[in-house]
């Protein structure tokens, strides 16, 4: 278990290097963490060094392909800091930006909080303290110039992958009374179609969102009312590039869009 002292040096070099836009091939073998736990305190950390405040919580790897894109065997979670937030329909920078990948997602707005208990929240549970449902996009990227080779817990360390979020207008839709798991986003992108479907993640975004609570129980933390959760990529990451204009249509549920430069 590394030591506060290791913890907050990694967090600071990790925290530079995203400010940068630079990239760094491994964490210092006394600064890297050895497991899960690890690599969380030296994430909670960013907290304290970042120029914005805790906007909400990111899920890594909730489908197979975003699993196999970082090379991990199930999900992580990862901080969404409020100056990494570019507007519905804005321009986000591709600069140090090597990753390169745009990812449609379901994102939930908590309406009240979710504590750390003794026993794990039901779906149910989880959704009974939801507040909106909103169409986004995460644009993710690693401080790490070999993320596919960084393992868990130096990703875990690395906020996730967590870099750019844009989230849409919460949607009017009766969403509740929705199948999420047949919902089919069409995603436009360089003169190209897709289509996303939603049981891509983790099996069901509701499902996803309840991963989250429960990640966060189990570290001791608290799931805030206000705080946003996307839930991951319903879509194979699509590769992005300066010039693109990535537009995701959730059909009832709204659309986002985002462009790069």
């Amino acid at each position: 278990m590394l030591d506060k002292d290791q913890i907050a040096a990694a967090s600071r070099l990790l925290v530079q290097h995203w400010r940068d836009g630079t990239k760094l091939d491994a964490l210092e073998r006394n600064l890297r963490p050895q497991s899960r736990a690890d690599g969380y305190a030296i994430q909670a950390a960013l907290e304290t060094q970042s120029l914005g405040k805790l906007f909400g919580w990111k899920i890594a790897a909730t489908s197979e392909a975003g699993q196999k894109h970082i090379n991990v065997a199930g999900p992580l979670a990862g901080r969404i800091m409020s100056n990494t937030l570019i507007a519905d329909g804005g321009t986000a920078s591709m600069k140090g930006n090597e990753m390169r990948v745009g990812e449609p997602e379901f994102a939930f707005r908590m309406g009240r909080d979710l504590p750390p208990r003794g026993t794990p929240y039901s779906v149910d549970d989880v959704l009974a303290a939801v507040d909106t449902l909103h169409p986004a996009i995460e644009i993710p990227d690693s401080r790490f110039a070999d993320f596919v080779g960084a393992g868990e817990a130096q990703l875990i360390a690395d906020n996730a992958c967590a870099h750019q979020f844009v989230l849409g207008t919460p949607t009017t839709a009766n969403w509740r009374a929705m199948d999420l798991v047949e919902e089919r986003p069409q995603i436009t992108l360089r003169g190209k179609n897709y289509t996303g479907h939603g049981r891509n993640v983790l099996g069901d975004p509701r499902a996803a969102l309840a991963w989250l609570a429960n990640e966060l129980r189990g570290l001791g933390l608290t799931l805030r009312a206000g705080e946003v959760v996307t839930t991951g990529t319903c879509h194979p990451p699509l590769p992005i590039q300066a010039s693109d204009y990535f537009a995701a249509d959730f059909g009832v549920l709204g659309k986002v869009s985002v462009g790069f430069v």
